[in-house]
């Protein structure tokens, strides 16, 4: 639904999928896009999560469903996909947010940290966007955000999985991208640099100040606007820092 060619946020017709819902930039994203007009679906693990948040976003006047469900496993994406659907409609737009940060120096990196990193961070992306993605070409329109970092740019000390994670979706993206916009959907890297979140925190390698990062609620803010663009404009690369680090 358009208005001046502006895509509205506001119909109640979206509905806005999101993974690794319950925290950081992911439960900020749900509750922005909820306020705006959505209606969301969430998933992660854990199912008590899920319902605590659901109750959460309901709470707040938001029309909320979710499902727990690894979204690295074929079939969890699969009932995750048909619960949100069948609960809120169609999905519009898909928040390919879930990810894990593992810092170790390579040494110490493994093979099983590498693996969760990869299956986590990417193989996600396209079991979710391979159910999604139908729907949106067959209705001409929708939004695939995909969840990057500017460590999908530049390599960090400690960041050898999770960069090289990064630079996997960042082409994804780009790829994928320039094959679907010619059917009317949107896909945007968003490329935030550090976040104060409890994945960060959890990092023995990494101190960056908390007082002087980005907020879960910052990127959350500019995956909206992003959404909110003209519908014949698209982003396709969103990178975000704090003004005064």
């Amino acid at each position: 639904m358009t208005e001046g060619n502006y895509l509205l946020p506001m119909t109640p017709s979206t509905t806005a999928l999101i993974t690794g819902a319950t925290h950081g930039i992911g439960r900020a994203t749900a509750f922005a896009l909820g306020r705006a007009g959505y209606r969301v679906g969430v998933c992660s693990r854990t199912e008590l999560k899920i319902g605590a948040l659901v109750e959460e976003l309901r709470g707040a006047g938001i029309e909320a469903a979710g499902h727990a469900g690894d979204v690295s496993q074929p079939g969890d994406v699969t009932a995750i996909v048909e619960h949100v659907s069948a609960a809120l409609g169609e999905i519009g737009v898909l928040v390919n947010n879930a990810g894990v940060l593992i810092a170790r120096p390579i040494g110490e990196l493994t093979l099983e940290d590498w693996d969760v990193t990869m299956a986590t961070n990417l193989r996600s992306l396209y079991l979710t966007t391979r159910l999604v993605l139908p729907g949106m070409r067959a209705r001409r329109r929708g939004t695939i955000v995909n969840i990057a970092s500017l460590a999908g740019r530049n390599g960090f000390v400690g960041g050898s999985a999770y960069s090289a994670s990064k630079h996997a979706v960042l082409g994804f993206s780009r790829s994928l991208m320039l094959e679907v916009r010619k059917e009317n959907v949107r896909v945007i890297a968003v490329c935030p640099g550090s976040v104060a979140t409890g994945m960060l925190r959890d990092q023995a390698m990494l101190k960056p100040d908390p007082d002087r990062i980005l907020r879960p609620e910052d990127v959350a803010a500019s995956i909206l606007h992003a959404l909110t663009l003209p519908a014949g404009a698209l982003v396709s690369e969103l990178d975000i820092r704090p003004t005064n680090p």
